[in-house]
């Protein structure tokens, strides 16, 4: 096998898309860190034929993210693509909702990012070369009313790395939101918190959360097809802003999409009558 040059570091890789990305990499022959809270968790990844560091990174904490990043670059002298893959979910009303659990979080799924793409940005923007990937969600683009707050969290990231794809793309360095429908991993499962204090009005919330969780373990998506979809994005010259993994996910892009075109067209005329000299249109 030819070992490729291009160096990864994935976040999260410890389960479900992380650790799928990671042993498809693995697989093709590159170079990769592998990171998780918890190093002992990555053990069962294979070691194949190009080299892989394996690091502990809790990607909350600043002072990690420094050490993880500066690790990174030290063993393999650059990182080429970062995987902001870490994120949990959490199911619940916005009333039912414990507030610090919801900031924590917000913590890791935006947060995280955010601090892991500042780290490795310095160098990418030196060498004028360089990928982010930002594994947000369908749920970065629409909404459910179970999710509200890791709604919150996906939709900060895609305004933030749609703004950064922006200002990073004269510099050489490639930006692009990743979002996935329903996989076969333990997002629904072990990997998501929820709501306790419940109330018995959010009927259809209890409703839709009980189908989320009940789905776990026998969703349509395949970890390792992503894997092999994420690789090819990272490869392509010129990838795009959005990339949207699974039937369902992009289903409900389109959908909603075609309605929130037909909301605005509807409303059209009330919003572009609010210039000075448009006062006879309101009488």
């Amino acid at each position: 096998m030819v070992i490729k040059e291009q160096v990864w570091l994935v976040t999260g890789a410890s389960s479900g898309l992380g650790k799928a990305l990671v042993e498809e990499l693995i697989k093709q022959g590159y170079p990769v860190v592998a990171t998780a809270r918890n190093v002992n968790s990555l053990e069962t990844l294979p070691q194949g034929s190009a080299d892989i560091l394996k690091l502990s990174l809790d990607v909350t904490k600043s002072d990690e993210i420094i050490k993880a990043v500066q690790k990174a670059e030290e063993y393999f002298g650059k990182i080429d693509v970062l995987v902001n893959n870490a994120g949990y979910g959490y199911f619940g009303a916005l009333e039912e909702t414990e507030q610090n659990e919801a900031k924590k979080m917000m913590e890791t799924n935006f947060w995280g990012a955010n601090n892991m793409t500042l780290a490795v940005l310095p160098e990418m923007r030196k060498r004028r070369s360089g990928r982010i990937i930002n594994v947000t969600s369908i749920g970065g683009l629409t909404t459910f009313p179970t999710f509200a707050y890791y709604h919150a969290s996906k939709f900060a990231m895609e305004g933030l790395f749609q703004s950064l794809r922006q200002q990073v793309s004269p510099l050489g360095v490639h930006v692009t939101n990743v979002e996935p429908g329903s996989f076969r991993t333990e997002w629904a499962g072990r990997s998501h918190k929820g709501a306790t204090n419940v109330i018995e009005d959010y009927e259809l919330v209890h409703e839709t959360r009980q189908i989320s969780e009940n789905r776990s373990g026998s969703q349509p998506g395949n970890p390792r097809l992503a894997a092999k979809a994420i690789v090819k994005l990272a490869n392509m010259n010129k990838p795009p802003m959005h990339y949207i993994l699974g039937g369902d996910a992009f289903d409900l892009a389109i959908e909603h999409y075609k309605k929130s075109i037909l909301e605005l067209e509807k409303h059209r005329d009330d919003s572009i009558h609010q210039s000075f000299g448009d006062g006879n249109y309101w009488e």
